[in-house]
């Protein structure tokens, strides 16, 4: 690809609230519908690697003789990855500063082209696609999996909640994303032109103790203490009286000893 490509926008930033989330994730929780793909000397292209779990899990999985490509669009995270992946011992990984709508890779380069949670903040999904199926091996796979921010549902009843979704949804397409996107891969996929999509969908919960505290105390500390709630107050979509209200709702909720959260995640594995 060629030109002046539409910039992306991270909603949720690099604080350490979102990264806490993000260092919590693994293969086996986030990527499950594409480790059966997966083989030892593999090629593997990991876009949005964040801090690098995910990407350790799959380097481990098609090592030995295989190699990682971990890029994402933060130098910062991208050193906290490298950090992580050399304590595992992994030496078969190497990071890149990129934006998937133009990848600095070759056509055809990876067996294994993979994007967690990405889809749905770039400015051109489709594109992005596009940019992915070019850098896939004839015979490999390109695999994306995004979460629907509509999708989430919970239990007790929670008013700041609802205001914490329709407020996120809002933010997010103001900086050009799509929070929903989960239901778009499959058109999305078949938009860039791929011939070959197995679209399947899995969920999180958090229903337990641990998990509604980790959950709830983390989107608290996300909703006033990262990119979200500063892109709230700067674009006047809500203020830090707002903020702080919607943070004590996430505590509430955590403490409710019936309390459950879930939503839902759109996966592809998309060939030809």
């Amino acid at each position: 690809m060629t030109g002046r490509q539409p910039a992306t926008v991270y909603t949720h930033g690099y604080q350490e609230a979102v990264l806490r989330s993000h260092r919590s994730r693994t293969a086996a929780d986030s990527a499950a519908y594409l480790l059966p793909e997966l083989r030892p000397g593999q090629a593997l292209l990991d876009i949005g690697c964040g801090p690098g779990t995910i990407t350790a899990d799959l380097a481990e999985l098609v090592g030995p003789g295989g190699r990682v490509v971990a890029v994402d669009t933060s130098g910062e995270v991208l050193e906290q990855a490298a950090a992580y992946v050399a304590g595992r011992g992994l030496s078969n990984v190497v990071f890149e500063i990129a934006d998937v709508h133009e990848l600095p890779h070759q056509e055809g380069e990876f067996d294994v082209v993979h994007a967690h949670q990405v889809l749905q903040h770039v400015a051109d999904p489709v594109a992005a696609l596009r940019e992915m199926r070019r850098v896939a091996a004839p015979g490999g796979v390109v695999a994306a999996r995004d979460v629907d921010y509509a999708s989430m549902t919970w239990f007790p009843e929670a008013p700041a909640l609802d205001r914490w979704l329709e407020l996120y949804e809002r933010i997010a397409r103001a900086n050009g994303g799509e929070p929903d996107a989960g239901r778009r891969l499959l058109s999305w996929a078949r938009a860039a032109g791929f011939t070959d999509i197995a679209a399947t969908a899995t969920t999180w919960t958090y229903a337990t103790p641990e998990q509604r505290a980790w959950w709830g105390g983390m989107w608290a500390d996300r909703v006033t203490g990262s990119a979200i709630g500063r892109t709230a107050v700067e674009r006047g979509f809500a203020d830090q009286a707002e903020l702080a209200r919607i943070a004590a709702g996430w505590q509430e909720w955590s403490a409710a000893g019936d309390g459950w959260f879930s939503m839902l995640h759109g996966e592809i594995l998309a060939r030809g």
